[in-house]
């Protein structure tokens, strides 16, 4: 097996030309590199096999398109998924980098135009697919071109010990024989030393610079809390990031259907995606969230997403993902612009114990060796652990990663931030659940257990004689879930085992008997016990941008831009330039370059429309423009409840008044600092006090006609019927609008 050194990727390397940085600067308006970019440039401009291991946002993208462009030749560029090429391939148009896919929507002339393209000479960037590179007809047609790299995006997909297996992907070491001269680099965001060896192996890396950023991503908030009140846990993250984007995973289908209506009937803009609706149904939500015209997506863990929007300000797991990776994979969707966001995962023994049997029923229909699953239950298991452990989560997936973590603190996750109380009484109460387990004979599972010291008079229990047992009704005023939970936290912590797997059952161990002995302290924790605690601890001390009405009109400007370009708006700029923009306040095009982000090419895309939305903004403000501005080193776009210590309510003394006058909803937005979306929520809550005379300046008087006569030919009880009548021309907030406005006609 091929053994290599694994460096940090911050580690000293050769020198990058300044004609790169030059470069950098003009296509991408960048003047420097992250440390682990750097490391990793460096070595493919020496044309040497690299593995990079980089976490999602960390910019890895970058690592393989920028040398492409100042070496020449052509880079293939390998990808999953057709989302994920389509994107990038439009991000590079963007800043005026000639980059092309092919894929199996183009047409036969479009495949056509873009054999010629590259027989050209002037593409830099071709974009496939692992299956496309095994048709040998392919292989001889660029083997007959100057292929001078080949970069293989989302290189755990090699490894069958990784957490995304796809045997297609093995088939890429057969390009090492048909480009012999071409340097090979992989990139992927999550793997472990096993998988990085695997992937080395596989794809037959010659003597390969491994390169492992920092697993850790400071700008997420993570939170692992018990299911309790799914759905409310769920609208509870929901409301706190209204009018943002959101993922939401669920285990089943039905799970995102059910989750998906009700979010639509709480007032929020959703959309459902699972492999069970059509290409076309899928493709349509997928461009909805992208555009930003649905704020939140509801989507089965099982079914690969691609999702490459930058600005996603929360992920909720409504179930357990298959393991860490995974985890770390479906949390790296959030915050990829580095702004802080928040990951919420809701487990629940009964989700494992479903995932278990899913994923081992799945893995024996296609054959799998029993290696793989039992790799696959251990997986499962360390995700168990990871939920159970009382310890802090950033300390956690850092070091399953094998890094270290040295601060005592992150501030950012449910144990540090004091979303959990600290159990004072936890040795006690620890040694009386073991004392349990013992007086049982190690022969029930934690259900049994938890009844016998809850004092139940179930029939198992009184059968068995288990009501005469000295533990029984120890911990009578415990609520079930929550010593179900402690009982399930002593196990993450190895002061309990499980033994089994179809009925699992409790067994003591020799950590057991230390806590049985006093001789060990071990930590219980319980949540936050209302919501409003939680909310409170979600607000982390942070740094807020100056201008948040100007960051609200350049979002607006952004979409309708994207909208006539038919682009996602973080491909025209990301929320991390515009909130540079609002702070910088530029009055120039040579001001405007100072901007991170803004390249030549976009400022002679977009410079001029932008710099006349902040000049009309600050004439109206009687502001100044080019502001001294430091940036900091984390910016936050603060919730809407609290920015500027205003409440919902004082929100509320902007809008009603505007509401009530007939102002256009996105003029309401911009002047209280908020998204339309939530105008709309206080438009509708305005409707159930108040008579609205006309709601036509909102909606057009011919959408609302189309809007009534789907609601009558499909019925009025849930809005998505009504959403797929109208083929998904409509969005739900319009739809609720027309709907609750028709109702207030009836009743008057």
């Amino acid at each position: 097996m091929t053994t290599t050194k694994t460096p940090r990727a911050d580690e000293p390397t050769s020198i990058i030309p300044q004609r790169f940085f030059e470069l950098l600067q003009e296509t991408w308006g960048f003047d420097s590199l992250r440390p682990s970019q750097h490391a990793s440039i460096a070595s493919i401009l020496e044309g040497r096999d690299t593995l990079v291991i980089m976490p999602t946002g960390g910019g890895k993208s970058l690592c393989y398109q920028a040398p492409a462009i100042f070496r020449g030749g052509l880079t293939i560029v390998v990808s999953p998924l057709l989302a994920l090429m389509k994107d990038q391939v439009d991000s590079l148009k963007q800043v005026g980098v000639q980059a092309i896919r092919i894929d199996s929507t183009l047409s036969v002339s479009e495949k056509r135009e873009t054999a010629q393209q590259i027989r050209s000479g002037n593409v830099r960037l071709l974009f496939v697919s692992p299956e496309r590179l095994a048709n040998q007809d392919f292989i001889r047609f660029l083997e007959g071109n100057d292929v001078h790299t080949i970069a293989i995006d989302e290189a755990h997909c090699v490894s069958q010990w990784g957490h995304d297996f796809r045997p297609e992907y093995r088939q890429l070491s057969a390009l090492r024989n048909s480009f012999p001269k071409a340097a090979m680099h992989a990139f992927t965001a999550t793997a472990t030393e096993k998988v990085r060896l695997d992937i080395i192996n596989q794809l037959g890396l010659k003597s390969p610079r491994v390169l492992v950023s920092s697993f850790d991503r400071p700008n997420l908030t993570y939170r692992v809390l018990p299911q309790v009140d799914l759905q409310d846990q769920i609208r509870e993250v929901c409301e706190r990031h209204r009018g943002s984007g959101g993922i939401v995973y669920c285990l089943r289908r039905n799970d995102v259907e059910m989750v998906t209506e009700y979010l639509q009937r709480t007032g929020f803009s959703a959309v459902g995606y699972h492999a069970g609706m059509s290409h076309e149904e899928r493709k349509r939500a997928q461009e909805a969230f992208l555009s930003e015209t649905v704020d939140v997506v509801v989507a089965t863990v099982a079914f690969g997403m691609g999702i490459d929007r930058s600005n996603v300000r929360f992920v909720v797991h409504a179930s357990v993902p298959k393991s860490i990776e995974h985890y770390q994979q479906e949390t790296g969707r959030a915050g990829r612009d580095g702004l802080p966001a928040e990951c919420v995962l809701l487990h629940s023994v009964g989700d494992v114990m479903t995932l278990k049997k899913i994923t081992e029923a799945s893995l024996r229909e296609a054959n799998a060796s029993e290696d793989i699953i039992a790799s696959s239950r251990n997986q499962i298991e360390e995700l168990s652990r990871y939920c159970r452990t009382p310890l802090c989560r950033h300390r956690a997936l850092v070091e399953y990663f094998g890094q270290s973590y040295s601060s005592p603190s992150c501030g950012a996750c449910d144990v540090c931030l004091g979303d959990t109380d600290e159990v004072p009484d936890a040795k006690t109460i620890a040694q009386k659940i073991l004392s349990c387990v013992f007086r049982v004979q190690e022969r029930f599972g934690v259900n049994h257990v938890v009844e016998v010291l809850l004092g139940s008079k179930t029939q198992n229990v009184i059968q068995r004689g288990h009501d005469k047992l000295s533990t029984y009704g120890l911990l009578r005023d415990i609520s079930k879930a929550q010593l179900r939970d402690w009982v399930y936290q002593l196990i993450g912590q190895g002061a309990l085992e499980l033994d089994g797997s179809e009925y699992p059952i409790l067994k003591l161990n020799a950590a057991s008997r230390t806590i049985l002995f006093g001789d060990a302290e071990p930590r219980l924790i319980r949540t936050a016990t209302t919501a409003k605690e939680r909310k409170q601890a979600s607000v982390s001390e942070a740094v807020e941008f100056s201008d948040t009405r100007l960051f609200e009109k350049l979002r607006i400007l952004r979409r309708r831009i994207a909208q006539e370009q038919n682009v996602p708006p973080f491909v025209v700029f990301s929320d991390s330039v515009l909130i540079e923009m609002s702070a910088y306040r530029p009055s120039t095009s040579d001001r405007m370059l100072d901007v991170s982000g803004i390249g030549k090419v976009k400022l002679n895309s977009y410079g001029n429309v932008f710099l006349e939305t902040i000049r009309q903004h600050c004439e109206e403000c009687s502001i100044a423009m080019d502001v001294e501005w430091k940036k900091p080193s984390t910016i936050t776009v603060m919730p809407q409840s609290v920015r500027s210590g205003t409440t919902s309510n004082s929100k509320k003394s902007i809008t009603i008044p505007m509401l009530r006058q007939g102002c256009d909803l996105a003029e309401i937005a911009a002047a209280a600092e908020i998204t339309t979306g939530t105008v709309v929520s206080h438009l509708l809550e305005l409707m159930q006090d108040e008579i609205i005379p006309s709601i036509d300046g909102w909606v057009p008087v011919e959408e609302q006609r189309k809007i009534i006569l789907a609601a009558d030919a499909v019925g009025r009880e849930k809005l998505k019927p009504i959403y797929e009548h109208l083929q998904q021309s409509v969005d739900y907030e319009r739809i609720r609008l027309v709907l609750s406005f028709e109702k207030q006609q009836t009743a008057t």
